[in-house]
């Protein structure tokens, strides 16, 4: 009976949902950004070398074919997604930034008016 009642605190905690959150936004994102990828990006980048298409490269080597075009192109794919990530991440990161600087000059105001109407009382 210990194990099932731990089992359900540990379900329900908030950390684990906020997990599960994350990996189904995250799963989203990356779909995403891999469409970005496949049918923006990569079109634009086959432009400029010439219309090659990455997956199609490959060496036969004997009877066996290896297609190391497929690998250049997710090489592609995740340095792009991850260089999106990042310019998400950093523009997040800006915004909460600003966020805090404007409660901190807030805060400061709070402090000053108190301290003013402290020395108005003093008069």
């Amino acid at each position: 009976m210990g194990m099932i009642k731990e089992f359900k605190e540990f379900a329900v905690k908030g950390s684990l949902i906020d997990m599960a959150v994350g990996i189904i936004i995250g799963a989203a994102v990356g779909k995403l950004v891999g469409t970005l990828v496949e049918n923006i990006i990569m079109p634009i980048v086959g432009i400029f070398v010439g219309g090659v298409n990455f997956t199609e490269l490959s060496i036969q080597v004997g009877g066996a074919a290896i297609g190391y075009g497929a690998f250049i192109q997710a090489l592609v794919d995740f340095v792009i997604i991850a260089f999106v990530i990042f310019m998400i991440l950093k523009a997040i990161n800006k915004m909460k930034q600003n966020a805090e600087a404007e409660e901190e000059t807030e805060a400061a105001d709070v402090v000053l008016l108190t301290e003013i109407r402290d020395l108005l009382k003093k008069s």
